[in-house]
């Protein structure tokens, strides 16, 4: 397939433009290095360095062959959006280019609004795009868990049925976003329904978990072609934050109680799941959505199990409990259902305590680079 991934220089888009590639489709990468500037600007610079996004494309070539058409532009401006769909003729867009992070759209008035703006420009421009220039495209978007927040209620795959006086009928499910930026997300839900419904595009949202991990089939080949692994407090997920604490002999800082309960998955079966949802597309004027995660762990159970692998590496790993610099609930039901993408042939790579010590292992090849000042809350909620 002719596939086209915008923000294909980040954290999930470069590995899957590297996926897509290596499996025989046809992929441009996109980006306008929005992610890196943030990064720059706030301090909280991967562990690895990475080179440029043309850079590791050539790279990927040399050694496996395998070409990536590189973009350099800016989607949220719809003239670029739509000068590139025109180049590229995709059957398949994979949606990654948004601001990514929670506490950098939670830091003041200006971050909320480059949050607001290029997330929901970006969509808005794909959208019309997609409908203007390859109305049959599917849609591939990445969404996130964050959007249902943590209802008392099991959350469902997108969509409920429900009864009301008699009647009943199917609705998205009940969005409570606990961030600005994840309140973008259900906006773009809302976004696509809306165009899903009036003019028959192909939508897969996936409703992704947070992400841990930096190994991938290709990653392996090189050292260069790993993903950007941020482990500060803007960019970095829990675990990989852990991860570095641990290696760094920082206590693991739990915010608050620990008993926030979150669906996570590797970074190899994100690549899966997006390949999953590509190559099975939803049809025409569907809003396929699927809870993209594996395995369900509150923030204490995670510290528990990097604190066990660690000790088995010879690390002295201490947990620390901290002001929760975020507005959430810290103990909480959480029961949400992930089989779609089972259905489809997700096989899951599974946080064991082995998988732990990899990545532990791969975090101290780097220990050097580690800056502890990044690592502890430097944003709150209020």
């Amino acid at each position: 397939m002719r596939v086209l991934i915008l923000g294909g220089d980040g954290y999930l888009g470069w590995p899957t433009a590297m996926d897509f590639a290596a499996a025989g489709h046809e992929v441009t990468a996109v980006d306008n290095y929005l992610r890196r500037r943030i990064a720059e600007a706030t301090d909280s610079e991967p562990l690895i360095a990475t080179p440029s996004l043309s850079e590791r494309a050539h790279l990927f070539k040399a050694v496996s062959g395998h070409s990536i058409e590189v973009r350099i532009a800016d989607l949220s401006v719809p003239e670029e959006m739509f000068e590139v769909v025109r180049e590229s003729m995709p059957e398949v867009i994979i949606h990654y280019a948004e601001q990514p992070s929670a506490p950098y759209s939670m830091r003041g008035f200006k971050e909320a609004r480059e949050t607001l703006r290029n997330n929901l420009d970006v969509t808005f421009n794909c959208i019309w795009a997609v409908m203007e220039i390859v109305p049959d495209a599917h849609i591939v978007k990445l969404g996130t868990m964050g959007e249902y927040g943590t209802p008392n209620i099991d959350i469902e795959e997108g969509w409920i049925d429900i009864e009301h006086k008699g009647r009943t009928d199917r609705f998205l499910f009940p969005r409570a976003a606990g961030s600005f930026y994840h309140t973008t997300k259900v906006l773009d839900t809302d976004m696509l329904w809306f165009y899903v419904r009036l003019h028959g595009l192909r939508v897969t949202d996936l409703m992704q978990g947070p992400v841990y991990g930096l190994s991938t089939p290709q990653a392996e080949m090189d050292p260069k072609l790993c993903p950007h692994f941020n482990y500060d407090d803007i960019f970095g997920t829990v675990v990989n934050r852990f991860l570095v604490q641990a290696v760094a002999g920082m206590p693991l800082t739990v915010y608050g109680e620990g008993g926030q309960k979150r669906g996570y998955l590797n970074l190899q079966d994100t690549l899966q799941c997006v390949r999953l949802a590509a190559e099975n597309p939803a049809r025409e004027g569907e809003l396929r959505i699927f809870n993209q995660l594996t395995e369900v762990f509150s923030v204490n159970e995670l510290a528990e199990r990097v604190k066990r692998a660690g000790e088995g590496l010879g690390l002295d790993v201490k947990i620390k409990s901290i002001p929760n610099p975020r507005k959430e609930l810290e103990e909480h039901y959480y029961n949400p259902v992930f089989s779609g993408l089972t259905d489809l042939g997700l096989e899951p790579h599974y946080l064991t305590d082995d998988m732990v010590a990899d990545m532990l292992e791969k975090v101290i090849a780097n220990k050097e680079r580690i800056r502890p000042e990044r690592i502890m809350p430097r944003v709150k909620w209020s």
